[in-house]
């Protein structure tokens, strides 16, 4: 069952995706793609951790979530825009590859037969970014989120807090 979960940033969808995994498994994993860009984002990813009790399974990994093996297990991404944003920096801020490589990637990951709870942000619904390699990622992260969410065998939006079923 893959679980396809969208929203703006501070929306609600880390609290929503969470309460989901605890009604499926009483120790789901939780899946970490971000790097440490800054101690800024160091202190977020800190708190995050914090933030989960013993019940939790914690996994980081950057970008090669295919080679984890999560058989029978309830597993929370978070997030597919932190993990997009490792290939496309990786890939010289190139869209088509960036795009190309995480969708073989996710592909190979969801051959599993597991839980997988997805969390994405919806960064097209806000304002126009000023920058090129910007508007090329909102570019990325658009089309990766309309992949996964026609994959997902369920679809949720969340806007203030409060979950809007899409499929």
């Amino acid at each position: 069952m893959i679980h396809y979960i969208s929203g703006g940033q501070r929306s609600g969808k880390t609290n929503y995706a969470v309460q989901q995994a605890l009604l499926l498994s009483e120790h789901p994993v939780y899946l970490a793609t971000s790097r440490i860009w800054d101690e800024d984002h160091n202190a977020r990813i800190t708190s995050h951790k914090k933030s989960r009790d013993a019940r939790w399974e914690n996994i980081e990994e950057e970008k090669e979530i295919s080679k984890l093996q999560l058989t029978n297990k309830t597993v929370v991404l978070d997030c597919v825009t932190l993990w997009l944003t490792n290939f496309f920096v990786d890939n010289n801020y190139d869209v088509a590859l960036a795009l190309a490589e995480a969708q073989k990637e996710f592909d190979a990951f969801i051959q599993q037969d597991f839980n997988l709870i997805i969390i994405s942000n919806e960064i097209g619904m806000g304002v126009h970014a000023s920058t090129e390699g910007g508007r090329k990622f909102a570019d990325l992260q658009g089309w990766m989120n309309q992949y996964i969410a026609q994959k997902a065998d369920k679809a949720t939006l969340i806007v203030s807090g409060l979950p809007l079923t899409l499929k």
